[in-house]
């Protein structure tokens, strides 16, 4: 299945530098959102370690003699979400030591969204609240599961998402990459459909887009207006956070 991709960044409105980083590599297929933390310099560094660390995790398992990204497989037989698991994992371990050898680093760490996209099926690896959502036709859906004290309160009953969208608790993630030297990476995969769009994206536009709105700049048959159309949405709405999108697109 071939796709297109798309992706903007923005510093925002209320910040004056960008910790987010993306990567688009659409010769793998893959594409990462990071949004990083940890102050001026180590925000950054962290979301920057973890899409380079992933994209190269991934083409390492690809180069391997088994060949794990050629092989065609059953989606349940896949063996892909290790592969995502093992990278995000490594960003891990990496983002970790390179802030113990740096006091201004120290801290730091990073929400990651990661999709690889291989014959007919999309496969996720996630850490923190950064997003993935898919519109297919009159529909979208997050895909990912938030890691946030909001999202545990809503599972226990405690708040209502409109109560949680306004909580002055919705930005504290409860697992990061980099912050400690292991993670728990959460990966899940889907079978395809031609036309289905995937967007992924950092909680900057996510708390500030509405699904339906989502749904709506998604649908549009110019995939480069996409990322843009998010963007803008919420830098219209304060753009109090860094937002980075990623549009990816099945044909």
């Amino acid at each position: 299945m071939r796709v297109l991709s798309k992706g903007l960044s923005d510093t925002g409105r209320k910040r004056d530098h960008n910790e987010d980083s993306f990567l688009i590599d659409e010769e793998l297929s893959l594409f990462v959102v990071a949004d990083g933390m940890g102050g001026h310099a180590g925000g950054g560094t962290a979301s920057r370690i973890a899409v380079e660390t992933i994209d190269t995790e991934v083409r390492k398992a690809r180069a391997r003699p088994d060949q794990p990204l050629r092989q065609k497989t059953a989606l349940q037989d896949s063996r892909i979400p290790d592969i995502l698991r093992g990278a995000v994992e490594a960003a891990c371990a990496n983002i970790y030591h390179a802030a113990q050898g740096d006091p201004r680093l120290a801290g730091m760490g990073t929400t990651t969204i990661a999709l690889l996209i291989k014959d007919d099926a999309a496969f996720f690896a996630h850490v923190g609240d950064s997003r993935a959502y898919l519109v297919r036709g009159k529909l979208v859906q997050q895909v990912s599961e938030d890691h946030s004290l909001v999202n545990e309160q809503i599972k226990a009953g405690m708040i209502t998402p409109d109560e949680a969208r306004h909580s002055r608790y919705k930005n504290i993630i409860t697992r990061s990459v980099g912050f400690e030297q292991e993670v728990m990476v959460d990966v899940m995969g889907l079978v395809c459909e031609p036309g289905d769009t995937f967007v992924l994206c950092s909680d900057g536009m996510s708390n500030l887009v509405e699904d339906h709105e989502i749904l709506e700049l998604a649908s549009s048959p110019e995939l480069a207006s996409v990322p843009k159309g998010l963007v803008d949405l919420a830098n219209e709405r304060g753009g109090d956070d860094n937002i980075t999108v990623i549009a990816v697109r099945t044909l």
